[in-house]
């Protein structure tokens, strides 16, 4: 009985402290309590401010957008004038030539873009992702490898370089990354795969450039010049051309490798062109040999204290019944064969004036081996 009461004398107790309790919580200060529950609330809001970003993307997606956020400071707007005279004023005008994309090589102010961008124009001015404007100087040009460099004038910490990759390791169907100044819009993201490697396609100098990247990211008019990134965001190629029936961009996308540009920009930068190396010959047009069934270069005329003079090439000449005497056919260097005047000259690409080469030729229809000291070209 008694341990009955003593358990009705606890529960009376507790129903009291607790009343006590929750009169005191409603009796103090409201603003006090509504401070709490605020504070609780913005701690929340901004944890869920933090994780917004990734919210609902997947690892891939937050990859591409980190990667893109990373390399667009790099990549900048290109547009050209040409001057141009009215004919009834005589009043000399600038006229939009056209618009293409470029990317930062060093903190010095060097800008790669497509050789093809800047043809012809009188004046280039460069935009820079912070939407700054600059006046650009032309610094040096291939058109034989659709490259150029030009030069800005701007505080190095205003500019972010490209990291460089390498395209000799690429694989077909690993993952590419375009992005340029589309038709003058912020920077642009397109992304697509390595659709071939090894292809070649013509520069605007007429010479083929080799080895350029197949890639089915769209490549639209504007995103000339821009950089082609693989998935760690580094440089591997130079988007050039695109190549479609209907003349959109919905068709092939070609890129040159980042090792032709690695060994390209610096002659640019130094000397304003391609130090190519010169076998010191004239080679006939490709429609002669042609014409005549001949496989590999021939040499049309040789120039006068050259390397191959020295060597002793022989040229093509008349004899004195007015019967063609053809010249030496280049058949190979080292152990690189020729089939063309294309070939002999991208053949050369591979080796610096001063260097010596063996020339595998054909004389008189007999096999013969020469070596050369190659000469600078001028």
């Amino acid at each position: 009985m008694l341990r009955f009461l003593g358990s009705i004398v606890l529960l009376v107790l507790g129903f009291a402290g607790g009343t006590a309790w929750k009169s005191r919580d409603i009796n103090r200060d409201p603003e006090q309590s509504q401070t709490s529950l605020t504070s609780q609330d913005d701690g929340l809001a901004v944890a869920t401010r933090q994780s917004a970003p990734e919210a609902g993307l997947n690892s891939g997606e937050v990859a591409t957008i980190k990667l893109f956020e990373n390399a667009a400071p790099s990549v900048c707007f290109i547009t050209t004038t040409s001057m141009q005279v009215d004919f009834f004023t005589r009043n000399v005008m600038e006229i939009p030539r056209g618009t293409g994309s470029g990317f930062v090589w060093d903190k010095k102010g060097h800008i790669i873009t497509n050789y093809h961008v800047i043809q012809g124009a009188d004046k280039a001015q460069v935009t820079l992702a912070d939407r700054s404007t600059y006046d650009a100087k032309l610094v040096g040009a291939a058109p034989e490898k659709d490259l150029a460099v030009l030069k800005i004038d701007v505080p190095a910490g205003k500019l972010t370089p490209i990291p460089l990759g390498t395209s000799e390791i690429l694989r077909v169907g690993q993952s590419v990354y375009a992005i340029g100044n589309p038709f003058g819009l912020d920077q642009t993201l397109t992304t697509g795969i390595v659709s071939a490697l090894g292809r070649e396609i013509e520069s605007v100098g007429g010479v083929p450039i080799r080895d350029v990247i197949q890639t089915d990211a769209a490549i639209n008019p504007g995103n000339s010049g821009g950089p082609l990134l693989d998935s760690s965001g580094r440089l591997i190629g130079v988007n050039t051309a695109i190549y479609s029936p209907s003349g959109a961009s919905a068709g092939i996308g070609f890129s040159i490798p980042v090792d032709a540009v690695r060994w390209v920009v610096p002659e640019l930068i130094t000397y304003g062109r391609i130090k190519r190396p010169s076998l010191g010959v004239e080679l006939a047009r490709p429609q002669i040999a042609s014409r005549f069934d001949i496989e590999g270069a021939l040499v049309l005329n040789v120039v006068k204290g050259s390397g191959a003079e020295r060597a002793g090439l022989q040229p093509t000449y008349r004899d004195r019944y007015g019967q063609i005497k053809w010249g030496d056919i280049i058949v190979g260097v080292n152990n690189e064969k020729i089939k063309n005047n294309n070939d002999l000259l991208l053949a050369l690409e591979n080796y610096q004036p001063g260097d010596f080469v063996t020339l595998k030729l054909l004389r008189e229809g007999k096999p013969l081996e020469m070596k050369v000291r190659l000469d600078e070209s001028q």
